[in-house]
């Protein structure tokens, strides 16, 4: 747009002071001439003022300008929490009506910024504005009008921009909500033990008292309802009982009248994980690979290791001097007797009976694994002896025993092979250079193997003939596994190559310990970043089911998994909504926790301006939209700078008139030769005027 302005403007031909000293000068000897009433003054005054308008040199000048439009912001803000209720729409409404105001105000140009969802950093409204007045010059920027719900997570202390800024929000003041705020959780607990977790129930924009209930939900079960106070902390005991993620879901009852329930809701997983087992680790005859399960339980911290090594029977009395004696007699009754039970995991390594355990004892370990314990051998030829444990009472839970006394042992080399029911295994699945349906094992050779006999159990490794070479059984509530050979320290020694050792029997002690990543028959559930990621495991070889998924709110649907190999099959959902996720595939349930993606925009669900007041203070104002059918929308204004920029009904934007001159052009009023005559003439007048 193109303006034509005309006005006066003055150059002065002196400085100014010097021009301020003569037009003080001529005002003393002007007031003493009229002092003494001499004539002529009034053309002596007129000469002086000609005198000292030349001097400043007026001029008329006329400008072309090019006014620029004004800049106006309209931050809509697109995080979660405007998604309640019908706020988007009243938003998305308050939208339409501002562009359309906006188009019929005169030079206002309006660009509208929509502040995304930010995730975990809440609402960004002042980053987004930051971004769009980039390229905004502060001398064009009519003002900012934000429409928002007023949770806004990056108000800064002081208003980054000189101009009005305007907060609309959609509902109306006094709003309610009640939340549930999970002040402490453990990320983990102890089997058998309880976890304690604190939680505090508040009412946000009204006083509240007394006590509003909560219910405690574990793994999708039965609800737990108790009466807690409300403000005050709350400290909720929950029973840990197994191993692996335990999902806990928290919920406070809803108040009458709060905006919503979203935030009335906590979920927490809590990882079940065993203390310190306790392992008995016997070693009889003594071998190359005597030491190769001790360097394996003493590495791992979680372990305590009770070890003996027996190499006196304890019928062997030479009447050595007991400080003289290097070795101890096994402390029998001690061990299998008095504290079998604190043990989790008994390891037998060649061990030979020879009567240092009668028969009594080995029912107490056999009991034992029944009862919940854990047993593991590994043994070699004294395995088919005459004293082997297979013709003792605990042949009861052992899964697989020798041919015969004294037969079935095997000499010469063999590279152990991954069973058809091994390679699905967790135990023995996806082992390094384990062999294929196309190709043989690339391990180092072992050179002796026990032909046993299978009585139950998983066979998942097997000798060159097929016959059993490590069986996994489950017994009872125990868990018992069975290494026919005492051959495997070759790998620990990289004997033709070596193999996977350490791995291997790190894998069949933690089976043997419950570790539920390696349980056979398996299903979980793990929700990440909105999507949930289900995997089953099993050891049928029947194609992968359907599984049912459960949503929060009650919703089913169903999805076939997909075969990944080894046992596994895997599928992966969008699972967005807050909350405890169930999936079940006909025999097993698993559950999983979708917390909300952004817990500060959860954190205060109300429409509420007051973080934003400190800003608006003195430079706009806070109005609200309103629930009705049309949002009331205020006024829509230019004011000039200074100017209030809001009122009664209606909001203002600052009229800035920027401008660029295209073309100036200067007329003097007062040229030279003009003020010379004049000057001339006002001093022969005064002249005259005088001589009468």
């Amino acid at each position: 747009m193109t303006q034509h302005l005309a006005y006066i403007d003055f150059l002065p031909r002196l400085p100014l002071w010097l021009l301020a000293v003569f037009a003080l000068i001529a005002l003393i000897f002007l007031a003493y001439g009229v002092y003494q009433r001499a004539r002529g003054i009034w053309w002596r005054a007129l000469a002086a003022v000609i005198l000292l308008g030349a001097l400043g040199n007026p001029r008329l000048l006329r400008e072309e300008r090019k006014t620029r439009p004004d800049i106006a912001i309209l931050a809509v803000d697109r995080s979660d929490s405007t998604g309640i209720a019908d706020r988007a729409e009243r938003i998305a409404a308050a939208r339409v009506a501002l562009e359309a105001r906006a188009a019929r105000l005169p030079a206002l140009d309006l660009r509208v910024v929509e502040v995304p969802e930010a995730g975990q950093r809440g609402t960004a409204l002042f980053s987004a504005l930051g971004a769009a007045l980039a390229d905004v010059p502060r001398a064009r920027l009519a003002g900012v009008i934000a429409l928002t719900d007023g949770q806004v997570h990056d108000a800064p202390a002081l208003l980054p921009f000189d101009a009005p800024f305007h907060v609309l929000l959609p509902g109306r003041a006094g709003e309610i909500d009640r939340r549930l705020r999970l002040v402490s959780a453990p990320g983990f607990g102890i089997v058998g033990q309880q976890v304690e977790l604190r939680v505090v129930i508040e009412d946000l924009g009204a006083a509240s008292s007394g006590n509003a209930g909560l219910i405690i939900r574990r793994d999708g079960g039965a609800p737990r309802r108790e009466e807690i106070p409300i403000g005050r902390e709350h400290a909720i005991s929950v029973p840990i009982a197994r191993g692996g993620p335990l999902v806990i879901e928290l919920e406070a009852e809803p108040r009458a009248g709060e905006v919503s329930a979203l935030n009335n809701r906590q979920v927490v997983t809590v990882n079940g994980v065993r203390d310190r087992l306790r392992v008995l680790l016997v070693s009889g005859e003594p071998h190359a690979g005597e030491r190769a399960w001790r360097r394996l339980l003493k590495a791992d911290p979680n372990v305590d290791l009770v070890h003996f090594t027996i190499l006196r029977p304890p019928e062997k009395d030479d009447l050595t001097p007991l400080n003289e004696l290097a070795l101890i007699a096994f402390p029998v009754r001690e061990l299998f007797q008095v504290k079998l039970r604190e043990f989790d995991l008994i390891v037998f390594d060649r061990f030979t009976n020879r009567g240092l355990l009668p028969p009594a004892y080995m029912r107490n370990i056999a009991d034992h694994v029944r009862a919940g314990g854990a047993l593991l051998m590994s043994v070699g030829p004294e395995f088919a002896g005459p004293a082997s444990l297979a013709f003792t009472p605990l042949s009861q839970v052992l899964p697989a025993r020798p041919m015969g006394r004294g037969a079935g042992v095997e000499e010469g080399p063999f590279r152990p092979r991954i069973s058809t029911l091994g390679a699905r295994h967790p135990v023995t699945e996806a082992l390094s250079g384990a062999n294929s349906a196309a190709s043989e094992a690339s391990w180092g050779r072992w050179y002796r193997w026990l032909r046993g006999e299978a009585r139950g159990g998983m066979a998942v490794m097997e000798s060159p003939e097929g016959t059993p070479l490590l069986v996994l059984d489950r017994v009872g509530e125990g868990r018992v596994a069975l290494l026919m050979s005492d051959h495997i320290w070759l790998w620990g020694r990289g004997h033709d190559g070596g193999g996977p050792q350490e791995e291997l029997l790190r894998r069949i002690a933690h089976w043997l310990m419950r570790e539920t990543t390696l349980e056979e028959e398996d299903l979980t559930a793990r929700i990440d970043a909105g999507r949930m990621a289900i995997a089953r495991r099993s050891l049928e070889a029947a194609p992968p089911p359907e599984v049912t998924i459960t949503a929060p709110d009650g919703t089913r649907s169903t999805v076939r998994l997909e075969e990944a190999g080894g046992g596994r099959a895997i599928a992966d959902v969008a699972a967005r909504m807050p909350g405890v996720w169930q999936v079940g595939d006909g025999k097993r349930v698993a559950f999983a926790a979708a917390a909300v993606a952004n817990p500060m925009e959860i954190a205060d669900l109300r429409a509420d301006g007051e973080k934003l007041r400190p800003l608006v203070q003195g430079r706009g104002a806070i109005r609200w939209l309103g629930q009705d059918a049309a949002p009331a929308l205020p006024e829509l204004r230019m004011v000039p700078p200074g100017r209030e920029a809001a009122g009664a009904g209606w909001i203002g934007l600052r009229r800035n008139a920027d401008h660029s001159v295209i073309s100036i052009s200067a007329l003097p009023l007062l040229p030279p030769w003009l003020a010379l005559l004049l000057l001339l003439g006002t001093v022969v007048l005064a002249w005259r005027q005088e001589g009468r």
